[in-house]
C-alpha cells in the first residue's frame, strides 16, 4: 500500500467498499459521497469503471436514427491553446518534391521508381492538452504529500519521458449515455460572457427547460457558445480566450456529481471550471483538483456542442477513445462523436 494511504487524507473522500452503496445507488456512486477513490489500491480509470457491458448497450439503444454529431475541432499550428500549454508546429517531413531532389533513399530513385511514386509525412510538436481532448488522471497532483488520484505519490507518477502511470494511453474506450446542457441557450446568448459563473440553479434550469433527465453514470457536457467563435481552425486567439473563461463553479462540479452522478464532465471551453477562480478558492483550478484528484472523474474539453443545442439533442450515445501514446497526461487532439 501507499504510504500516503497511511496519512490522514484531506484532500480525498474515504476509500469505502463498493458494497457500501445504498439503495438505489449505482454500483460505485453513493449519493453525497459521489464516486472516489473506491476501485481498489491499484486503479487508474476511476469513475470510468462504472461503464460495463450493459451500460454500453443501454447507450447504444439510443441511437434510433443512425445520425452522428462530430464533437471534433479542427486543430493547427494558428489554433487557440490555455497559456500553461506549449504552442503547436507542424512540419513537412518528407514530401514527394524532397524525395526526388534529395534522392537520398535508394527505393525512390528513377530507376527503381517508374512511377515516380512520393509521399508525405510530417512531424507534430504538440502539447498532449490541445483541441478536443479529456484530462488523464495523471494530469493533476497536489496535497502536502503530492499526490495523483488514487494516493499515486509523484515518485511513482513523473518521469521524464511523460507520467508513468495514470497516462492517457490507458483510458477505455468510452461509449456511454451523455446529456447535453446547454446554458448560453437557457440564458437566450451566443455565448457566456467572461468568467461567467455556471452554478447548480443553472443546470436545473437547463434541464427543466429541456425536459431532460440526468442518471447516475451519465456524461454530463456544458454548452457556454465559446466554439461558436472557432471558425475555421480557432485562429481568433482574443475572443475565443474571453469566452473560454466561462465555466462551472466547485459547488456545480459537486452538484453534478454527488448529486446527479455524472460519470464524467465536459464542455465546449478548454479548461471546464470557471476563470479566474472565485475568491477564497484554495488553488488556481479547484474543480480540476476535484474531479481528477478527488473523484477520479475525467473532463472533456473543447467539444463541439454546437449542432447538438441547434438540433435539440439533449440525450445522445457518446462515443471516445483516446490516442493510445504512453506518458501522455490527455487523449488529445480527438474526434469522439454522438450518435441519436
Amino acid at each position: 500500500m501507499h504510504a500516503i494511504r497511511l496519512l490522514p487524507l484531506l484532500l480525498v473522500p474515504l476509500v469505502v467498499a463498493l458494497q457500501d452503496a445504498g439503495p438505489g445507488d449505482a454500483p460505485g456512486w453513493r449519493e453525497g459521497r459521489g464516486w472516489g477513490w473506491i476501485w481498489g489500491e491499484d486503479d487508474e480509470h476511476g469513475a470510468l469503471n462504472h461503464m460495463s457491458d450493459a451500460t454500453r448497450l443501454e447507450a447504444l439503444s439510443l441511437v434510433t436514427e443512425g445520425r452522428v454529431y462530430d464533437l471534433g475541432v479542427t486543430f493547427s499550428r494558428r489554433s487557440f491553446v490555455w497559456p500553461g500549454h506549449s504552442a503547436t508546429e507542424v512540419m513537412t517531413f518528407r514530401s514527394p518534391d524532397g524525395l526526388r531532389r534529395q534522392a537520398d533513399l535508394d527505393f525512390t530513385l528513377p530507376e527503381v521508381n517508374r512511377d515516380r511514386l512520393g509521399w508525405h509525412s510530417c512531424s507534430l510538436f504538440v502539447s498532449d492538452n490541445v483541441a478536443t481532448q479529456i484530462d488523464g488522471l495523471g494530469h493533476i497532483v497536489g496535497g502536502d504529500q503530492t499526490h495523483a488520484y488514487n494516493g499515486i505519490p509523484l515518485d511513482e507518477l513523473s518521469g521524464d519521458f511523460g507520467v508513468r502511470r495514470l497516462s492517457a494511453a490507458g483510458i477505455p474506450p468510452i461509449v456511454n449515455r451523455a446529456v447535453l446542457l446547454d446554458i448560453a441557450g437557457l440564458l437566450e446568448v451566443d455565448a457566456l460572457p467572461a468568467s461567467f459563473a455556471i452554478t447548480p440553479a443553472h443546470v436545473d434550469a437547463a434541464l427543466e427547460r429541456q425536459g431532460t433527465e440526468i442518471r447516475v453514470g451519465d456524461i454530463v457536457l456544458l454548452r457556454t457558445g465559446t466554439l461558436r467563435h472557432w471558425g475555421e481552425d480557432g485562429a481568433d486567439h482574443d475572443t475565443l480566450a474571453t469566452h473560454d473563461s466561462a465555466g462551472i463553479t466547485l459547488e456545480t462540479a459537486r452538484y453534478l456529481v454527488e448529486q446527479k452522478g455524472a460519470l464524467a464532465l465536459g464542455s465546449d471551453t478548454s479548461g471546464l471550471e470557471v476563470s479566474p477562480a472565485p475568491e477564497g478558492s484554495s488553488c488556481f483550478v479547484p474543480v480540476h483538483r476535484y474531479l481528477l484528484l478527488e473523484q477520479g472523474v475525467h473532463i472533456l474539453e473543447f467539444h463541439d456542442l454546437e449542432e447538438l443545442a441547434r438540433d435539440e439533442v439533449w440525450e445522445f450515445c457518446y462515443m471516445g477513445t483516446t490516442n493510445k501514446i504512453a506518458g501522455t497526461t490527455a487523449g488529445f487532439a480527438l474526434r469522439p462523436i454522438a450518435m441519436r
